[in-house]
């Protein structure tokens, strides 16, 4: 029988890859912005909507060293850790680092921290995290120019966002293993995933958390897509004190104290309606869209990614007029862009470095 890793599983509740976990991270304070009543770009009004965010390194007086880090899918502050800090691509000896959580994180407004479902929480997309922390940006910081955005995952869709909406605020995006837009595929991808939750008898029945079955089966469908299918053939799980697939199944029926699947929903939601073309100004062409962008884009797409797949890239490449494209050569699929082992740390932060130090 096959034996595969604990860490195959990563987390019940989201896609947080083993790189960050392996760091020692700081641990910056939390700061909230707060967006009052702040307009959706589907017509609802957020009430009282907040921004959870943390800085590393110090502003300079021109305010002209500020690289911001939205964050991705499920995840948190925490998850650039391995980018960030002294010696790394995003040193804060040389810039201002800002991490923001995006609504439905959890931190940020979510249906978790307002006491709503998904169903009553307002829809929010990508541009309204853009929005949010452009406020962020200027009103509170008074920074009016970016020296970069770097994201990974829906943090790749936010810069991407960023320079087609903001085409003269940054220098340099650094999109890692994400597109401009979600492709039919991963619509339907993520629609398996998310059912899990929407037709949960658990969640139906009123409450806040998973069937065991629901757990188990959200579970497995991360394990199984974000590492690529080399990863599961080389055995890579495997060591002297993984569990068999049957412990790992049981493991995965353990619910997470930090799963909240409303919020899940809510940033799901807004991953899968994502496409830069439906800018104002562009009329669903995404190509126009990715043409109109000024800013240098370093674009590291996963080679083995099967969330967002490298052929979505290529295709997307095409349209950049200013685009330095280097594929992560790695076999953690969607993971390789989260830093799971010190080979992808060494490229994501020689790339990155190399493109702020242009």
């Amino acid at each position: 029988m096959i034996r595969l890793a604990l860490r195959a599983l990563c987390a019940l509740a989201s896609i947080a890859p083993v790189g960050a976990a392996a760091q020692d991270p700081a641990h910056p304070p939390h700061h909230t912005f707060e967006l009052a009543d702040f307009p959706l770009e589907l017509g609802a009004t957020l009430r009282d909507g907040t921004l959870l965010y943390v800085t590393h390194g110090t502003l300079n007086a021109a305010r002209s060293n500020a690289v911001l880090v939205p964050s991705w899918y499920g995840g948190n502050h925490h998850g650039y850790d391995f980018l960030i800090g002294p010696g790394r691509a995003l040193d804060t000896d040389d810039y201002f680092v800002i991490v923001t959580e995006m609504f439905g994180s959890g931190g940020s407004s979510s249906p978790s921290t307002a006491g709503l479902t998904h169903t009553s929480f307002p829809a929010v997309t990508i541009r309204d995290n853009v929005e949010a922390t452009r406020r962020l940006v200027m009103e509170h910081f008074g920074i009016t120019h970016l020296r970069a955005i770097v994201g990974f995952s829906m943090g790749a869709q936010q810069a991407f966002q960023w320079a087609v909406s903001h085409p003269d605020f940054m220098d340099v995006i650094v999109p890692i293993a994400g597109t401009a837009k979600t492709y039919p595929h991963g619509i339907v991808r993520l629609e398996s995933a998310l059912t899990l939750i929407t037709r949960d008898p658990s969640l139906l029945a009123g409450h806040d958390t998973l069937s065991t079955a629901g757990t188990r089966a959200w579970s497995l469908h991360w394990s199984a897509w974000t590492r690529s299918t080399e990863w599961w053939r080389m055995e890579l799980f495997g060591t002297a004190d993984t569990p068999t697939v049957e412990s790992l199944i049981e493991r995965a029926e353990r619910r997470s104290p930090n799963f909240r699947p409303h919020d899940n929903v809510v940033q799901g939601r807004a991953w899968q309606m994502h496409d830069v073309g439906d800018t104002p100004g562009f009329g669903g062409d995404v190509e126009r869209a990715l043409a109109s962008i000024r800013a240098h884009v370093l674009y590291l797409p996963g080679q083995t990614d099967m969330y967002f797949p490298i052929t979505d890239a290529e295709y997307e490449r095409r349209f950049l007029r200013d685009v330095d494209f280097r594929p992560i050569p790695s076999v953690w699929g969607h993971m390789a862009g989260s830093g799971p082992t010190p080979e992808e740390r060494r490229f994501l932060n020689e790339a990155i470095g190399d493109a702020l130090a242009r």
